[in-house]
C-alpha cells in the first residue's frame, strides 16, 4: 500500500512539474513572431512549411520539439487511466489537453495562434512515450498492485468468531418429554369427559321414559266413569 502511493504520488509531481514547463514554453507571449504566425485549421499545412521554407536543423527543433512536448503524457497519464483500453485513453486525454492549450495560444497569448499540426505532433509524441516507456511502467505497476492487494487482504489478522451459547440436551429432552406428557393427558381427560357426559345423558333419557310409563298407566281418561259391579251382577240374573 504504501509503495503504491508513493509511485502515484510522484506521479502526480511529474505531472504538475511537466504542466508548470509546458505553460511556460508555450503560453509565453512572443511580439516578434506576432506578424509572421497565422492560426492553422488544415492538417499537414505546417508540416509542409517545415519542409518547404525552413532549414533541415530548423524544422528538426519545429517537429521534434512538438512531439517532446507530448513524451511526458504518455508517460505520466497511464498511472491515473484504467487498464482497459488505456492506450485509448490516454491519447485522447494528450490530444485533449495540447488542444485546450493550443486554444488559450490563439486566443490570449500574444504573438501565437492556434495550430491543428501542433496538436498532431504533441499526441504523436504521447503514444511514443506511452510505447516505448510508459506501457511498461505501467503495466508492472498495475500487476505488483493486483498481486500485492491480496497478499496485504491475507495478512490482515481474521475477526474471532462470537461463541455461541451451548445447549445441554437433557434439559431440552425433559421439555419434550413434559409436552408429549401433558398432550396425553389433556387427551385422556378430555375422553373421560365426553365418556361422562354421555352416562349422564343416557340416565336422564332412561329415568324420563320410566316416568312417562308410570303417569300413562297411573293416569285416566278425563272422561271415563269408574265400573258398577253390583248392578252389572244383577242385570245377568
Amino acid at each position: 500500500m504504501l509503495v503504491r502511493g508513493l509511485v502515484l504520488a510522484a506521479a502526480l509531481a511529474g505531472l504538475v512539474a511537466f504542466s508548470v514547463l509546458l505553460a511556460k514554453v508555450t503560453l509565453t507571449p512572443s511580439p516578434a513572431s506576432e506578424d509572421i504566425v497565422t492560426s492553422n485549421l488544415q492538417p499537414g499545412r505546417s508540416l509542409r512549411q517545415y519542409a518547404e521554407d525552413y532549414t533541415f536543423l530548423a524544422a528538426c527543433k519545429q517537429a521534434g520539439g512538438n512531439l517532446l512536448l507530448g513524451v511526458p503524457f504518455g508517460l505520466l497519464l497511464p498511472f491515473f487511466v484504467p487498464r482497459r483500453l488505456r492506450m485509448i485513453r490516454t491519447t485522447l486525454l494528450a490530444a485533449a489537453a495540447m488542444a485546450v492549450v493550443e486554444l488559450i495560444q490563439g486566443a490570449l497569448v500574444q504573438g501565437r495562434a492556434f495550430d491543428i499540426d501542433d496538436v498532431i505532433l504533441n499526441t504523436a509524441g504521447a503514444l511514443l512515450g506511452y510505447f516505448v516507456l510508459g506501457r511498461r511502467i505501467s503495466h508492472r505497476y498495475y500487476t505488483y498492485a493486483e498481486v500485492a492487494g491480496p497478499a496485504e487482504q491475507r495478512d490482515q489478522p481474521k475477526p474471532e468468531p462470537t461463541p455461541q451459547p451451548k445447549r445441554t440436551p437433557g434439559k431440552t429432552a425433559r421439555t419434550k418429554l413434559a409436552r408429549k406428557g401433558t398432550g396425553t393427558k389433556g387427551v385422556g381427560t378430555k375422553a373421560a369427559d365426553t365418556k361422562g357426559k354421555g352416562t349422564k345423558t343416557a340416565g336422564t333419557k332412561a329415568a324420563g321414559a320410566k316416568a312417562a310409563a308410570r303417569k300413562a298407566i297411573g293416569t285416566k281418561a278425563p272422561g271415563a266413569k269408574a265400573p258398577r259391579p253390583l248392578l252389572d251382577r244383577l242385570r245377568r240374573r
